[in-house]
């Protein structure tokens, strides 16, 4: 009989099983849905609606990555990234256009008064000197 102290048959069930599951560790953290970003696109910039799609995909985004579909919630961030920059290029580049525009414009029109000024002074002083 053995009488060594801690027997091995006594101990608990716990202390003596060896947690054999394997521990997944994933390197690539979860899709980001965008949402603050289509939000701010949708109220202050939405031009042709991009933010609004935008928003749409992000929502989407969130939802499949909340039920655990990884590679679709990736998808949709994907497409509303993409949506969210196409909304930012053009309502930043939409005013710069307009005030190139503008400035253009006023330049164009202000030689065109000039020209006209010129001309009809020209007029007017070629009928005076005539006249003397």
């Amino acid at each position: 009989m053995d009488t060594s102290y801690p027997r091995e048959d006594y101990l608990p069930m716990t202390s003596r099983k060896q947690d054999t599951s394997p521990t997944v560790i994933t390197s690539d953290p979860p899709p980001r849905d965008h949402l603050i970003w289509s939000i701010f696109n949708t109220i202050y910039m939405n031009l042709c609606c991009c933010g609004l799609v935008a928003l749409a995909y992000s929502v989407k985004a969130r939802d499949q990555k909340v039920a655990g579909d990884i590679e679709t919630a990736r998808r949709f961030s994907s497409k509303a990234r993409c949506y969210n920059i196409l909304a930012m290029v053009l309502s930043l580049l939409l005013p710069l256009v307009f005030i190139a525009l503008v400035i253009t414009g006023v330049i164009h029109l202000t030689k065109l008064a000039q020209e006209s000024m010129d001309f009809f002074n020209y007029k007017i002083f070629a009928s005076d000197d005539d006249r003397k």
